[in-house]
């Protein structure tokens, strides 16, 4: 079978085309899934450059989805023809997290998804929203997972709740689309006015250019009337912590997710000990919550929103255009 393949010690240019034997049919507990697509998050473009390390010739992709081909003994769950979606943490199957790590994350501590088939245990799958094709689907994994836990799992969302996004990747996509499911109102931020404009259409009620207002944490508290907004989705790290915290409520929920400005930084601790607020790290979700999720989206007849899709030849190419920042929502794997 076709796999995308990174050679170390990593970089886009160090991505190949290899043929690898075909996995056979699935053991006790197994099902073997055709695969047809996935889709891209920070973590994997973390990977495939390098900056974060992974064994010589792993397959890449932490999302997949496609369809069920075949089953092993003692599967009950699943059968051929089923379309599934595939889990970022396969042995995570309920209750609170207990692993920190990557190590048994596809396409970074084991093989992933950018491959024609694959085997693995039926519990490392959830059903696919129906109706949904394998790029919609694999967009679930991760970013949508993460939107997820972080607004319902952790934050328990409510309608009425006003909450902070800051860009338009995947996941602060996701996290709108899931507040206004919701009947939350939604502020975001962007450097980009046309983006803006598309979060509007999907819903945002307040806008903003952090560019051209830096100080863009007091600008949301005075959109809720000076209160605070209820819920801050951060994916920026240390280099936006300090305006999330001036933008949310006393009381109010910080989900940390994202460290896309860096890996470390100051946290001005007392402006947030006088919030009083709760700051939530998580790292997607378990099995039992990303079932949780299908079910919502299969009732509010919500789709993702997928920037581009790319071959999965052109895997390099397709994390060049992440790495340039144009893209608005998820960016797809189909084949």
């Amino acid at each position: 079978m076709k796999t995308m393949a990174l050679r170390a010690p990593g970089g886009l240019d160090r991505i190949v085309i290899e043929d690898r034997p075909d996995p056979g049919q699935p053991g006790p507990g197994e099902i073997r899934v055709a695969l047809h697509g996935a889709s891209l998050n920070y973590h994997d473009l973390a990977v495939a450059t390098g900056q974060m390390k992974t064994a010589d010739g792993r397959v890449l992709l932490a999302d997949g989805a496609g369809i069920v081909e075949s089953v092993g003994e003692g599967v009950g769950e699943f059968a051929p023809g089923d379309m599934v979606v595939s889990c970022f943490f396969p042995d995570w199957q309920d209750g609170l997290p207990t692993k920190g790590d990557f190590s048994r994350t596809p396409g970074d501590g084991i093989d992933g998804f950018a491959c024609e088939t694959a085997i693995l245990p039926a519990t490392a799958f959830t059903r696919a929203p129906r109706g949904y094709d394998a790029v919609e689907a694999a967009a679930i994994t991760t970013a949508g997972l993460t939107a997820w836990r972080a607004l319902v799992g952790d934050g328990r969302l409510k309608a009425g709740d006003t909450v902070l996004l800051l860009g338009t990747g995947g996941v602060s996509i996701w996290a709108l689309q899931i507040a206004r499911m919701v009947g939350a109102r939604v502020a975001i931020t962007s450097s980009s006015d046309e983006k803006l404009e598309r979060a509007r259409a999907l819903g945002a009620e307040f806008t903003l250019n952090y560019r051209a207002e830096p100080e863009w944490g007091r600008r949301v508290r005075d959109w809720t009337g000076g209160e605070g907004v209820d819920h801050v989705v951060e994916v920026g790290g240390p280099g936006t912590l300090a305006q999330s915290i001036e933008a949310v409520r006393i009381g109010g929920h910080i989900a940390l997710i994202g460290v896309l400005t860096g890996f470390s930084g100051e946290v001005p601790t007392g402006a947030f000990m006088s919030k009083q607020a709760r700051l939530q790290g998580l790292i997607v979700g378990s099995r039992r919550q990303q079932q949780d999720f299908v079910r919502a989206l299969e009732a509010n007849a919500v789709r993702p929103v997928i920037d581009r899709r790319f071959p999965l030849e052109d895997l390099s190419d397709a994390f060049r255009h992440e790495q340039g920042a144009s893209h608005f929502g998820k960016i797809g794997i189909e084949w």
